[in-house]
C-alpha cells in the first residue's frame, strides 16, 4: 500500500490548552509527515457543513457550538495507511474509554472536548482536506 493523506483537526480545547506542538510531535513520532497546516476559526455555517453527517443527532447543536468556540488547527498528514493509523493513535471518541497510549486518553476532557478529529475513511479524508485546503494551496505546499 502506498502513502495516503488524512485530515486531523485539533479542536478548540487543544488550541486553548497549548497542545498543538505536543500533538504534532506525537503524530510525527508515529510516522506521519505534516503536508499542510492551517489555523482557522469555523463559523456556525461552516461547522454545520463540516459535521453535516451528524445533522439531526442529539449532539449536533452542542458540537457546532463547541467547534466554533475557538480556533482549530487543520492538518493534512501523510503516511502509509494514514486514515486507519490516525484513528488508532487518536483513540476512542470518549477519552474515558480510550486506550492509555492514545491522544484522546492523554489530552481529551470529555466525549465532546476530545481534543482531535480525524477522518474516518479515505473518501471522507479527501472531502475534509478539500474543506480546509484549496487544490492550489496543496499544490504550492507539495511542489518540490
Amino acid at each position: 500500500m502506498g502513502k495516503e493523506w488524512t485530515l486531523a483537526m485539533l479542536k478548540p480545547d487543544a488550541v486553548e490548552r497549548n497542545l498543538i506542538g505536543a500533538i504534532i510531535s506525537r503524530l510525527e513520532s508515529e510516522g506521519f509527515r505534516v503536508v499542510a497546516i492551517k489555523m482557522t476559526r469555523l463559523t456556525k455555517e461552516s461547522a454545520e457543513a463540516f459535521y453535516s453527517v451528524h445533522r439531526g443527532k442529539p449532539f449536533f447543536e452542542s458540537l457546532v457550538r463547541y467547534i466554533t468556540s475557538g480556533p482549530v488547527v487543520a492538518i493534512v498528514l501523510e503516511r502509509e495507511d494514514a486514515v486507519t493509523h490516525l484513528r488508532s493513535v487518536m483513540g476512542a471518541t470518549d477519552p474515558a474509554k480510550a486506550d492509555r497510549n492514545t491522544i484522546r486518553f492523554q489530552y481529551g476532557l470529555s466525549i465532546e472536548k476530545n481534543t482531535i478529529h480525524g477522518s474516518d475513511s479515505p473518501e471522507n479524508a479527501r472531502r475534509e482536506i478539500a474543506f480546509f485546503f484549496t487544490e492550489q494551496e496543496l499544490a504550492e505546499l507539495t511542489s518540490k
